[in-house]
């Protein structure tokens, strides 16, 4: 496990930081790797679990610096890394034997936010906020985002988040059903550590079987959802939108989209 991913257990609560705040805890494939396997050590060695980012933010997403759409005419798959690595991460969390609380501060856009939503419980600082940036630079949303907030917050709020790309801030998410507590900014780690001491304390057993069961409940198209994120993604990133989105990324100008 590399210095980007970091992992301890106390009191039977395994604490799980994404440790990259140069890029606001974006993930790569070695990151999102590294958080599997402390999830999957959690699961054997933990009670609970606690997931939350160094820095500003809790995790910016996908890092766009590992990827490229490679040139016109080129066919690059940008649904093999959630194929390869996400989906499994992902699936790895639902099925989680413990409970696990996310502790959001700043930013979690993207794949983040996929991350974050995923969770049991949800504590957010009062900064934070939940970002589907997909539609800026051509891609659709992923790591079961689709399926997350459809299930959390409805379809037409779903839409709105994933067709408009704007920024929700943890008192709307918190109107929106999406997560569990507002705190401020300093208190998030320690009002999910607490929420964490109090899960790992109790009857983990059945808390494990009430979350399997929940999932169980809602979560009989979420692999489906995955699948389906990772063929469209594949379409998308082949596309010129996506070309051009990560080039005016990168270069601090607006896209130029053309829908193709």
């Amino acid at each position: 496990m590399t210095s980007k991913v970091e992992y301890e257990v106390a009191g039977g609560v395994a604490t799980v930081r994404l440790n990259d705040p140069a890029t606001l805890n974006a993930l790569t494939t070695e990151v999102t790797d590294d958080l599997h396997e402390a999830a999957r050590r959690a699961g054997r060695e933990a009670r609970a679990m606690k997931l939350c980012g160094a820095g500003r933010g809790f995790c910016s997403g996908w890092n766009l610096g590992t990827t490229s759409p490679g040139g016109a005419g080129e066919q690059f798959d940008a649904g093999r890394a959630l194929e390869n690595h996400v989906n499994p991460l992902m699936r790895t969390l639902s099925d989680l034997p413990i409970p696990w609380i996310a502790a959001v501060h700043g930013a979690a856009a993207g794949v983040g936010a996929s991350l974050a939503l995923s969770a049991d419980l949800i504590v957010a600082g009062e900064s934070a906020y939940f970002l589907q940036a997909f539609r800026r630079i051509g891609l659709v949303p992923d790591g079961g985002a689709t399926w997350l907030l459809a299930q959390a917050a409805g379809r037409v709020r779903a839409m709105e988040l994933m067709l408009l790309g704007e920024k929700l801030p943890a008192a709307m998410a918190l109107a929106w059903g999406l997560i569990n507590r507002v705190v401020p900014d300093l208190d998030v780690v320690t009002a999910a550590g607490a929420l964490a001491d109090e899960l790992a304390a109790g009857p983990t057993l059945a808390l494990g079987l009430i979350r399997r069961a929940a999932w169980a409940a809602t979560a009989a198209d979420f692999d489906a959802a995955l699948n389906t994120e990772r063929a469209l993604q594949t379409d998308a990133g082949q596309s010129e939108d996506f070309r051009e989105g990560v080039a005016a990324f990168f270069e601090k100008r607006a896209a130029r989209f053309k829908g193709k």
